[in-house]
């Protein structure tokens, strides 16, 4: 079966239309705004406090919103009949996957914006936003497919906001040294590292390692995705 642009724009249509409903959704996508506003208005110069608001951004706009909108599929028991259609896999994850992205990058754009932040080598940093927003909305969509309902999603999502979003908070808090080498893999803190290494002025060659172990993520979580999928197609 061929790639068709009209199922994927009808899915992400149809997505729309259900967000632009859910208040719950779109009051959680404003918490990073309002994040870096804060940031914005406290005049804070740490760089590393300006990437908080983006990460958050990933985690509740890429994970959580696409993990409550597969999940609000399972609830309405629309989603069996979405696997069931004519559209492929490719173009049921592509259309579940466009207009959380989108949004994803809105929000992304505006917590640059309102936290006052000079973006430093703009092509290496939209690759970043790329790879993180790959591996996060993949997270989201397994999350809401294991998931039964859109509540159960906040119980299972919590410790990943807890650990992919504030990873170096939790990082701090852990003796070990091995949980915190551990943690240090994480996409969150590979793209915090290499964040701070773009606004120290560096280059492609500073930030290698961290694109390197992103890219593996988004592989990973692109596989799992797939498996997880195609299970829930067969079940």
């Amino acid at each position: 079966m061929t790639f068709s642009l009209k199922r994927v724009q009808a899915i992400f249509l149809k997505d729309w239309k259900d967000l632009m409903k859910n208040s719950y959704i779109l009051f959680t996508m404003a918490m990073p705004l309002a994040f870096a506003a804060w940031i914005g208005r406290a005049g804070v110069e740490n760089n590393a406090f300006h990437s908080m608001p983006i990460s958050l951004a990933l985690v509740i706009a890429g994970c959580f919103v696409q993990a409550a909108m597969v999940a609000e599929e399972k609830e309405k028991n629309t989603l069996r009949g979405l696997l069931l259609s004519p559209a492929n896999t490719v173009e049921i994850l592509v259309g579940k996957s466009a207009l959380t992205s989108a949004v994803t990058i809105v929000v992304i754009i505006g917590s640059i914006f309102l936290s006052d932040f000079k973006v430093q080598s703009l092509p290496l940093f939209s690759l970043l936003i790329l790879l993180n927003l790959i591996i996060f909305v993949s997270i989201g969509t397994i999350l809401g497919l294991v998931s039964r309902t859109v509540m159960e999603t906040s119980i299972i999502g919590m410790p990943v906001m807890l650990i992919f979003g504030m990873g170096s908070m939790v990082n701090s808090l852990i003796g070990s040294k091995t949980i915190q080498k551990v943690l240090g893999y994480l996409p969150s803190e590979q793209f915090g590292k290499a964040w701070m290494e773009l606004s120290k002025g560096g280059g492609f060659s500073q930030i290698g390692e961290y694109l390197l172990i992103l890219i593996a993520w988004c592989i990973a979580g692109l596989l799992i995705t797939i498996v997880t999928y195609k299970k829930r197609q067969f079940d």
